[in-house]
Parts: C-alpha cells; sequence; structure tokens
C-alpha cells in the first residue's frame, strides 16, 4: 500500500534518527552526516528538508532519546500506593534495563552523544533541557505518595529523584560493564534505602 505524503515524511525521519544513532554510537562527534543518510538510504538534501541541516537531526536524535528507564511499571502503581512501592519499581526497571543483552549498546551510545555535546553548546543546551524534562517525569511519579503518613512535597520528591538517578545509574553501569552482577533485590533494597528523612529534606 502507497504512503501519504506525510506517512513518507515520518518514515523518512524515524529512518534518519535511527541511522544517526546507529553512526553516533560508533564514532561519536566524528559521525559524517553522509554515513547516516547512506545508511538511512536517503540524501543529504533529505536532511535538510526535514531537519534544517545536521545540527538538526543531532537535536532531533537527542529529543527521540529518553533514556532506559520506562516509566510503565511506576504508571501502574495507584496514586493511593506509598512511595516505597514506587521507588521499589523504578529500582527494579533500571536492573532490568541493566541486565539487557543490548544495555552495553545503550550504554554505548550514551558516552558518544556526551562526547557529541561536549563540544557543541546548543546541543548540550538541549541535552540539559531533556535531561530535565526526564526529571520532572519522575519527580512527577513520587510527588505525593505518602510517607511516614504524610505526603511527599515536590522539592522531596525533587531531591530524591536525583538521587534515585545517580544511585541506579552507577549501579547499572556496574552490572553492564561486568564489574559486579548484582540482583533485582540488591537494585530494589538499596533504592528504598533513600526513602529517608535525610534523603528528602524537610516537608
Amino acid at each position: 500500500m502507497r504512503l501519504t505524503r506525510a506517512e513518507s515524511k515520518a518514515a523518512n525521519k524515524r529512518a534518519l534518527i535511527d541511522a544517526a544513532r546507529e553512526v553516533v554510537g560508533r564514532d561519536g562527534a566524528r559521525a559524517k552526516l553522509e554515513e547516516i543518510t547512506q545508511l538511512a538510504g536517503l540524501t543529504t538534501g533529505a536532511v535538510y528538508s526535514l531537519f534544517g541541516g545536521k545540527d538538526g537531526l543531532m537535536v532531533a536524535m537527542i529529543d527521540d532519546y529518553t533514556g532506559p528507564l520506562d516509566r510503565g511499571p511506576v504508571e501502574r502503581i495507584p496514586s493511593g500506593r506509598p512511595l516505597e512501592e514506587v521507588v521499589d519499581a523504578i529500582a527494579r526497571q533500571y536492573w532490568r534495563m541493566s541486565a539487557d543483552p543490548e544495555a552495553a549498546g545503550l550504554l554505548l551510545f550514551e558516552v558518544r552523544v556526551l562526547e557529541l555535546v561536549l563540544n557543541d553548546a546548543n546541543l548540550l543546551a538541549k541535552l540539559n533541557a531533556a535531561v530535565n524534562i526526564a526529571e520532572a517525569d519522575l519527580v512527577r511519579h513520587l510527588a505525593g505518595r505518602e510517607h511516614d503518613g504524610v505526603p511527599v512535597t515536590g522539592e522531596q520528591a525533587v531531591r530524591l529523584a536525583r538521587a534515585l538517578k545517580a544511585l541506579l545509574s552507577g549501579l547499572g553501569q556496574a552490572v553492564i560493564l561486568g564489574v559486579h552482577g548484582s540482583s533485582e533485590e540488591f537494585f530494589a533494597d538499596a533504592a528504598r534505602s533513600l526513602v529517608t528523612a535525610r534523603v528528602l529534606g524537610p516537608a
């Protein structure tokens, strides 16, 4: 069945973003536009038409990469359940991501993206914005959950979200690199240990 113009445009965008991820994941800041378009089966003209140029494609690629954490398990926890239950679900999702055979490729891509954006102030600003959006999404899942009989405030949720991300990212990288093989239960136990007054701060 023949694609509509809008469907064809969306498919070409998808092909270029996927190709950019693969080439950037391999070459980092040395990624060449010609190699990206060749892998996507398109021309450099398509990049300029769809994204305005290579920089626009790189921005779209960063926007498209939302990170490894699927919020699905958290979304399924009813709003009345306690904070510890949400933190437990997040930790277990990080463990599953880390134990996935494709996790090494995702980690390499993240390293290459850092190499790319640290050489480009505009891309760095875009990445920082994406990180802030991801943090806000995590905070949304934590704020208002009950802990010790009172709901967690937005400020407390921010503190906990940052601590969780740092802890779980570090544990996950160690698993991916084979430094240690921490279990799903260890991830969950370590994450729940952050749910304390010292980490959360004042209400």
